[in-house]
């Protein structure tokens, strides 16, 4: 039973890494889409009414994507608790996908220690 949970939890884990990496990429392509617009049209020499409404639907997606990218974070801290209601609490998943380096030691199993303590690791 343990080893179907783990499975699952693996299974979702890897999906919400995905999910959370697209909204990333979405984010970060519409800033700079809505960024670059602005500067195209000031290079072209064309006047501030051209491309308007492009550049407030572009800053409306953006701000979508914003609230999109808190959506996942909650989802991310919904299913953390959710693992430690099944007993999940203290396996660590090792679907990491492309998580940042700190957190593939954390699963070759580093020490941490505190926020806040000024001792070396």
């Amino acid at each position: 039973m343990l080893k179907q949970r783990r499975m699952v939890a693996e299974q979702i884990a890897g999906a919400l890494f995905e999910a959370e990496a697209a909204i990333d990429a979405a984010l970060s392509k519409t800033a700079h889409l809505t960024g670059v617009m602005p500067t195209l049209r000031q290079q072209a020499g064309l006047s501030a009414l051209v491309g308007q409404e492009a550049v407030e639907r572009a800053a409306q997606a953006l701000a979508a994507l914003a609230e999109a990218r808190r959506a996942i974070v909650e989802t991310h801290k919904e299913l953390s608790a959710a693992k430690d209601q099944v007993g999940l609490g203290a396996v660590m998943t090792s679907t990491g996908g492309d998580k940042p380096p700190q957190f593939a030691q954390l699963i070759r199993g580093r020490q941490l220690r505190p926020i806040g303590d000024t001792e070396a690791a």
